[in-house]
């Protein structure tokens, strides 16, 4: 009878350990969606105490547990994301990345002092550049681009992201956005739902400016307005219009120009609009 007691206290000693083991492997099973390739990003969900890193850098986690990582246009082959769970168990994930091509575009005919500013515009510019640094660092800790991207307007595509430009023959810094063409005062709609954080009718570079938050550090910045309709503070939905095209700024002709950063890595709009709805 003891020996029939002690065999079933171990049948269910090993169902215990063979129960706990696979729920760990449950729990450290971390799936990943979105584009791994340059200019990409991918977002998941854990439970909101896991510490998340990507490449060694803090990732913002929600309150419902999502988050969202970003890779720049020029990232290394392979990166790496390591989660630290609340009871000090770590989980680490190396995920390569696809390396893009870029193009070449040459643009001419743009007014000389907005290709080389006069040094009597260095100031200007620099503060302008702070501006929207900051702009970009106020942070909402909820997943407003959950409600998925759509574009800002129609319009022929005259520009996209990665491109190296060469500006009346000079190289410069490769564009970070996609522009949009159309007629002077099409209207403009917000990409998707967020706070906006920058409203600014005449920058030196981008001309109307406004930047919306859609949370936890992602942005879409609309450029080269020609009136802006929304005020810093102002909560949009997605399609909301939210300004009309101009050609303001550094601009040879009415367009707009759509550009996403996350947490300070330039992401390519095109792809994050090719995911359809970004949801855990």
């Amino acid at each position: 009878m003891l020996k029939k007691l002690k065999n079933k206290n171990f049948r269910y000693f090993y169902l215990i350990i063979f129960m706990f083991f696979n729920y760990k492997n449950i729990i450290f099973a971390l799936d990943l969606n979105g584009s791994f390739i340059q200019g990409g990003i991918a977002y998941g969900k854990v439970n909101n105490t896991t510490k998340v890193f990507f490449d060694s850098k803090v990732v913002p986690v929600s309150r419902d547990g999502s988050f969202i990582i970003g890779f720049s246009r020029d990232n290394k082959p392979s990166s790496t994301i390591k989660l630290i769970y609340d009871n000090g168990k770590v989980d680490k994930k190396l995920i390569t990345i696809k390396k893009r091509n870029y193009k070449i575009q040459r643009i001419n005919n743009i007014e000389k002092k907005k290709v080389t500013p006069p040094e009597n515009y260095y100031k200007r510019i620099k503060n302008e550049s702070i501006l929207v640094k900051e702009a970009k660092k106020i942070f909402f800790d909820f997943p407003y681009y959950k409600r998925g991207f759509e574009m800002p307007v129609q319009g022929i595509i005259t520009g996209v992201y990665g491109s190296q430009r060469i500006l009346n023959g000079e190289t410069k810094r490769p564009h970070y956005g996609i522009d949009i063409a159309n007629k002077e005062g099409t209207v403009i709609l917000s990409p998707s739902d967020g706070v906006v954080v920058l409203s600014e009718k005449d920058l030196y570079f981008s001309g109307g400016t406004i930047i919306i938050s859609h949370g936890m550090g992602l942005t879409s910045s609309l450029l080269h307005l020609s009136k802006i309709l929304v005020s810093v503070g102002d909560i949009v939905k997605k399609g909301d219009e939210v300004a009309y095209m101009g050609s303001t700024g550094r601009s040879t002709g009415p367009h707009l120009d759509w550009r996403m950063e996350l947490r300070g890595v330039r992401i390519d709009p095109e792809i994050v609009l090719g995911l359809g709805g970004i949801s855990n």
